[in-house]
């Protein structure tokens, strides 16, 4: 990969990764008078194996985008409306500091919400630094888009496993039969399951005489793909799994591992939950429930996996569980082809760097709901701000988030924010929620820092390592993310009235948030067993292979009390006495879930010119019968309403959902208010989904039950 010229006009080739979701892809650049002129998977990843898609090639476009804030920059309120004008680094982290410190001064520590959106797990100097803000502003108002997506998984890992992110990931190399509910991995490249290339691994399990079997409201890219597919109704999943369970285990297939307790409970607790009660409410075959149990029980490699959809429901935490009950009964977890665990060369759980996790060790102030790993529900962001008294949120710092846009009733937590006190976003995008900040700090960005996944090589179908360098270097007057926080921590706690740390503590910090990432990964490397350093891992940037995923870990790797596991959860179990009280979906009922596309990230990216080419995607999908029966035609604007909101969106007729479901894109809906998502550069029409999701109907964990909910469509 020989380089040419300076360090800003490198010609070449360069090593990258794409950090914009969980594959984690490896990437070849080519690199002419210092822009990027190519871009295309390395094959010699061990990991990725070449694989990239629309978003990898697209990777550069976030470095050159000219919606992209390098620079400080304040909100300034004129009669004619807001204004932004940049401003220095030391300034912006005094404002920061002091509109931060005030407000705490004045109303307490709690007085101060963070909110912490997706990217942060995507980027090291958040992982490694941006935790120990957090904790240095020590404030119980945290949330996060845990909440919206994956609170459930992480849940049941803690209460089984004894570790919120001891999750078993599916041996996907070498399973035969992958049974999947509300997941679309060809769209998302996996999610809890780091798998780049799924389409080739699909592949790969078809050639060796294995299946893959959906089960999911709409027929998805992955469903499309699959040696069968199944429509369930919305919010149903919880039925089926437990359908599953009671064929397992009243037909004498379950297959029970020695460190494994509760099988009498859990066999009572779903005897009444029969493959006809599960037809009735989810629409999928009594007959067929039964053969999906049967062949999961019976095949020697097997695993179940669900995500988004089994996530984000009432019923979210009972999914869940049903799950690794599922793969833990017939015997396929830390099995070669079930469900196993991963040997990390940073093993974050092992080795306590991230915590085990907790649950409602105190509740919300409003609603009373219960935290979870130290964060509140974000549905309940919006009531915290609102409510007056004490301990009411009047200060938000967000980072890399656009809770507006990607959490339930957008449109009621756009004017809650309107009315904080003070508000400072660390962002590279000026964005439906970031446009309320008082500051906006940008940090630079991926192909400018350094990048090793501390979550990802967690959650992977194959254990590999990669440390990559920074491409480019960072201009003089541009700071990392980790530089950011550790301004932030140190200036905003030195303003705290009142007993501050010993200075033990106080230079411990310093010294904490003053260490660059690449060294704090350097010292993890070196206390880990697989003999690497950040220097053997920059003399191999393409990646480090470490092996399949290795039975046996179990029961040496569980963090329970007892080391062992025990199925019968009284907070599961509880749970089902509610869902026994669901009532079946009324014929006339349309339930809206959400949908997610391979050249989409959440609620950004809608700006890049080669992701938003081609035709629409935004319409709401719909079953020619439903349409039919309220008059409405192909192509119509018609008027979506929930409980919480109305929007007004095209409608596009299709059979790939199953009656009585609506299909909205998630992230979409820019614009609000006379805003763009970026600049004035957003490109994509549409409507956002969070605009109809109700903050009332949660998950027990606390998670948003974005998934099934119900609407009404009429003509507009």
């Amino acid at each position: 990969m020989a380089t040419t010229g300076t360090a800003g006009s490198i010609t070449g080739t360069r090593l990258a990764v794409c950090n914009l979701c969980e594959a984690i892809c490896g990437l070849e650049l080519t690199l002419t008078d210092g822009a990027v002129t190519g871009v295309r998977g390395n094959a010699a990843d061990p990991l990725s194996r070449g694989h990239i898609c629309p978003k990898g090639v697209a990777i550069a476009d976030v470095l050159t985008d000219p919606d992209r804030l390098t620079k400080p920059v304040r909100r300034v309120d004129t009669p004619e409306g807001a204004r932004w004008e940049e401003i220095g680094w030391d300034e912006a982290f005094d404002l920061v500091a002091d509109g931060l410190s005030r407000v705490v001064n004045e109303h307490g520590n709690d007085a101060l919400g963070v909110y912490l959106g997706n990217p942060n797990v995507h980027s090291l100097g958040s992982m490694t630094h941006g935790v120990a803000m957090v904790k240095a502003l020590r404030t119980r108002n945290r949330f996060s888009a845990t909440s919206v997506d994956q609170l459930p998984a992480q849940l049941v890992a803690h209460l089984l496993y004894g570790h919120q992110l001891l999750l078993p990931i599916p041996d996907l190399d070498r399973t035969d039969y992958f049974l999947v509910l509300g997941a679309n991995p060809l769209a998302s490249n996996g999610s809890l399951m780091t798998v780049p290339d799924f389409p080739g691994r699909l592949r790969a399990l078809k050639d060796r005489g294995g299946r893959m079997v959906v089960l999911d409201p709409r027929r998805t890219e992955t469903a499309k793909a699959a040696s069968e597919h199944h429509f369930v109704r919305p919010g149903s999943d919880a039925f089926v799994l437990l359908a599953l369970l009671q064929v397992v285990t009243s037909e004498g297939l379950a297959e029970v591992p020695s460190y494994v307790d509760g099988l009498a409970a859990v066999e009572s607790a779903v005897a009444a939950y029969t493959p006809e009660r599960a037809a009735e409410h989810s629409g999928l075959a009594a007959d067929e429930i039964r053969r999906l149990a049967r062949e999961l029980a019976t095949t020697e490699r097997a695993v179940v996996y669900g995500r988004i959809g089994v996530s984000t429901q009432e019923f979210g935490t009972v999914c869940a569980w049903a799950i690794n009950a599922l793969n833990l009964l017939t015997g396929h977890v830390d099995q070669v082809g079930g469900a196993m665990f991963t040997d990390p060369a940073i093993d974050a759980v092992g080795t306590g760097l991230i915590g085990r996790g907790h649950f409602d060790v105190w509740r919300s102030r409003v609603r009373g709901l219960p935290e979870a790993a130290g964060e509140l529900p974000v549905a309940a962001l919006r009531e915290e701000i609102e409510t007056p008294g004490q301990g009411q949120v009047r200060a938000m710092l967000t980072v890399a988030g656009n809770p507006v846009l990607s959490t339930p009733d957008g449109p009621a937590l756009n004017r809650a924010l309107a009315g904080l006190d003070f508000m400072a976003s660390v962002d590279i995008y000026l964005n439906e929620t970031t446009r309320h900040a008082d500051v906006v700090l940008p940090p630079t960005t991926a192909l400018e820092r350094d990048h090793y996944d501390l979550v990802f090589h967690l959650l992977a179908v194959r254990n590999t390592a990669r440390f990559t360098p920074a491409v480019f270097a960072k201009g003089d007057d541009q700071r990392h993310d980790w530089e950011i926080f550790r301004e932030v921590a140190l200036r905003t706690t030195a303003r705290l009235k009142g007993r501050q740390p010993a200075l033990k503590t106080r230079l411990l910090r310093r010294a904490r948030l003053s260490t660059p990432p690449a060294v704090l990964i350097d010292l993890l490397l070196r206390r880990g067993r697989s003999g690497l350093s950040v220097r053997r891992l920059r003399r191999s940037p393409e990646g480090v292979d470490l092996g399949p995923l290795r039975p046996g870990a179990l029961p040496g790797k569980l963090q329970t009390k007892t080391g062992r596991i025990d199925l019968a959860q009284p907070l599961v179990l509880d749970d089902l006495e509610r869902l026994a009280a669901l009532a079946p979906p009324a014929d006339d009922e349309l339930l809206l879930i959400g949908r997610r596309h391979q050249r989409d990230c959440n609620s950004w990216l809608h700006n890049a010119e080669r992701l938003t080419r081609g035709r629409p995607r935004h319409q709401l999908l719909m079953h020619p019968d439903d349409l039919a029966a309220r008059g409405v035609e192909d192509g119509a604007t018609v008027a979506v309403t929930s409980r919480v909101g109305r929007v007004e969106v095209e409608v596009a007729a299709t059979d790939d959902v199953m009656p009585g479901v609506v299909s909205l894109p998630h992230g979409y809906g820019h614009a609000r208010d006379g805003s763009t998502q970026m600049g004035s550069s957003s490109r994509v029409p549409g409507v956002s989904i969070n605009d109809l999701t109700d903050p009332e109907r949660l998950d027990v964990s606390g998670n948003a039950a974005l998934s099934g909910v119900p609407v009404r469509v009429s003509p507009a």
